[in-house]
């Protein structure tokens, strides 16, 4: 869909609309300033689309940590090298402002850890195993009938979406792009009952938390896996499809962020975010257009 024919009506812009069969097409529009990328996938339409569109001088907001993952330093070299911004808040946590803070707020830290609850998909099925006593493939089932996890559910109970988000973060945290396949990766596809009444027994719970750390010498770990964490930690407490972040920086010390992860509403607030920041930032010249 494309914004043409712009005029005035009580000093509010309105936009008339085309649709166009071929995102592609949208993407090279003379006619917009923005592209934003809701399809999803590491490759296909996706990719190609947000890479004409940069190509093309526009900027992008994207909400596809699959693709990032895979191809975020290609684009962002591609951005860099056009002078346009390529901004996905969405792509992480999806309404807690994790990026934002880490690119913004927490500028004057280093940052050596960032750790947390990143897919509610998981969250949700491990509060349900611990608290129902309902094995993995019912809770499973019952998120899909609250929408809380995709009818191919694989990337979430694998781990492989969690990894990709925290590739994302290590991102900004640490400022440099590592490969997907740097991240040590374990689902929680194999985890039983038993195991959540063990854990129980012990005084904790089972959490999928992904973990990036950095050490004195620079180095990066990256790691995603089912961990058992005391009762009485904050991260014990974040139940079903909310998400949690920590942020462990030398100057502001730990800060925890927690919220919805995933949804219509909290994706929406991300990216019409960075809508914002770009209309901020561009409106004196597109006042002038």
């Amino acid at each position: 869909m494309s914004a043409r024919n712009r005029h005035k009506d009580r000093g509010i812009s309105i936009d008339r609309f085309r649709w166009v069969d071929n995102p592609v097409e949208l993407a090279a529009d003379p006619g917009i300033d923005v592209f934003v990328e809701l399809i999803g996938g590491e490759n296909g339409i996706a990719a190609e689309a947000v890479e004409a569109a940069l190509r093309a001088g526009k900027h992008v907001v994207t909400a596809n940590k699959a693709l990032l993952a895979r191809h975020g330093v290609r684009l962002a070299r591609l951005a860099e090298e056009r002078g346009i911004a390529l901004n996905f808040e969405a792509a992480v946590a999806g309404g807690i402002p994790v990026i934002k803070t880490i690119r913004e707020a927490l500028l004057g830290n280093e940052i050596s850890r960032v750790y947390g609850i990143l897919n509610g998909t998981c969250n949700y099925i491990l509060t349900r195993m611990a608290e129902d006593r309902l094995a993995l493939e019912d809770a499973l089932a019952q998120a899909q009938e609250l929408g809380f996890a995709e009818a191919d559910p694989s990337a979430d109970i694998s781990g492989t979406d969690t990894a990709q988000k925290l590739v994302i973060l290590a991102r900004h945290a640490f400022g440099r792009w590592l490969p997907l396949e740097s991240v040590c990766v374990e689902g929680i596809e194999r985890l039983t009952l038993s195991d959540v009444d063990d854990a129980l027994r012990r005084g904790c719970v089972i959490k999928l938390i992904a973990e990036a750390t950095r050490d004195d010498d620079g180095a990066v770990s990256l790691r995603v896996a089912p961990v058992e964490i005391p009762a009485t930690d904050a991260l014990a407490q974040v139940r079903n499809e909310v998400n949690a972040v920590t942020l462990e920086g030398d100057f502001a010390g730990p800060l925890t962020f927690i919220g919805r992860g995933a949804g219509s509403r909290p994706t929406g607030s991300a990216v019409f975010a960075d809508l914002v920041e770009l209309a901020l930032l561009h409106r004196s010249r597109w006042e002038r257009n």
